[in-house]
């Protein structure tokens, strides 16, 4: 059974009760932030969760994600070595281009499936103000989840009519292509900026 099929029946399986639901949706976003947020999103749209407890789920387990990745880069520069590596003067470009992008790089990783463990992960490795990148996350996230919650919803409201069974494949093939539309963006975003020497 595929990753996102797991997210899916473990999420199916608990919406008869709204505690365990939220839960659910929140360890969903924590394994597959898109698939989660598309998928309750159509859940919704077929009365099987209400709109509310969907949306401020997938909303708090999206900030929380997120503050959990920037965390887990900051306890890694604990260890001597990794902290001498970041400390190095090579890194310091690097450090920088990701400093004055924050906010940016926030709103692009949305977009890109799949990058936001090494790109957030990489805020706290670098020590950014947390401050900083958790007004970004939560602007953005305020933004984003219900933008994309809000689409899903209206998708499985009109495609049930449309497409019957075949809504659910399309829907995640549309997510795949827009992440693959998003990784070119950001190279081309980041080509030629971040010019850093590796070991």
């Amino acid at each position: 059974m595929l990753p996102h099929e797991i997210v899916l029946h473990f999420i199916q399986s608990s919406l008869s009760t709204p505690g365990i639901a939220v839960f659910a949706i929140m360890l969903g976003v924590l394994m597959q932030e898109d698939v989660t947020t598309v998928a309750v999103g159509m859940m919704a749209a077929d009365h099987r969760i209400p709109v509310p407890l969907a949306l401020g789920s997938l909303v708090i387990g999206t900030i929380l994600n997120d503050f959990m990745l920037y965390g887990l880069g900051r306890f890694a520069i604990t260890h001597p070595r990794l902290r001498a590596w970041v400390a190095h003067e090579k890194r310091i470009p690097l450090r920088e281009w990701l400093g004055k992008r924050l906010i940016s790089t926030v709103l692009t990783t949305q977009f890109l499936p799949g990058m936001r463990l090494p790109i957030f992960a990489s805020c706290g490795f670098f020590a950014l103000s947390f401050r900083r990148y958790a007004l970004s996350v939560i602007a953005v996230v305020l933004v984003w989840s219900p933008l994309v919650f809000g689409v899903a919803y209206f998708y499985g409201v009109y495609a049930l009519e449309w497409f019957g069974f075949w809504r659910w494949p399309i829907a995640f093939v549309a997510l795949l292509l827009l992440g693959l539309a998003a990784r070119s963006y950001w190279k081309k975003m980041t080509a030629g900026e971040r010019a850093v020497e590796s070991d």
